[in-house]
């Protein structure tokens, strides 16, 4: 597992992260596909509510996010799913304390699943962007602990080591 980061312009940031379970993808999938129980496997995800319904596959459902980090702040966003291939990809806008894009794509491979999940993000509140000069480096690293968290909180919620 590692987290790669780039930073573009003040208050936009591309943030990549990579995890390797020893699951199946087909249980990866559900456990990421399935976000209204992240709060149960992922310390950082204080809540997800449903806004709306989107179709069959999910495409076009939003949900609200709350989240915690390990430094001293929460964001609130909007995510609308736009893609939904089982069990391959979930992709998705955000709109709110965050805006930007997110997009979780998931590989089989030899058993186990690799899990890439690419952050494309621009922060709104006022005191962050004021801040961002000084601070990038710690939202990037903040970044890559809350995902590495929800690595962690994924393997153990399915019971399997993190590769």
């Amino acid at each position: 597992m590692h987290a790669a980061e780039s930073q573009t312009p003040r208050n936009r940031y591309a943030l990549v992260s990579h995890w390797h379970l020893d699951a199946s993808i087909e249980r990866v999938w559900d456990a990421i596909y399935a976000v209204e129980a992240w709060p149960r496997w992922w310390k950082y995800v204080l809540a997800v509510v449903e806004l709306e319904k989107g179709d069959d596959r999910g495409v076009g459902a939003v949900r609200r996010y709350t989240w915690s980090s390990r430094l001293p702040y929460r964001l609130t966003f909007d995510m609308r799913s736009t893609q939904v291939q089982r069990p391959n990809l979930l992709a998705g806008e955000a709109i709110g304390e965050l805006t930007g894009t997110g997009v979780w794509t998931l590989a089989a491979h030899s058993g186990s699943t690799q899990v890439r999940y690419d952050w494309e993000v621009a922060t709104t509140r006022a005191w962050m962007n004021a801040l961002a000069p000084l601070l990038a480096p710690a939202y990037r690293w903040n970044h890559g602990q809350v995902m590495a968290a929800g690595a962690r909180g994924l393997a153990q919620y399915l019971g399997v080591r993190l590769l």
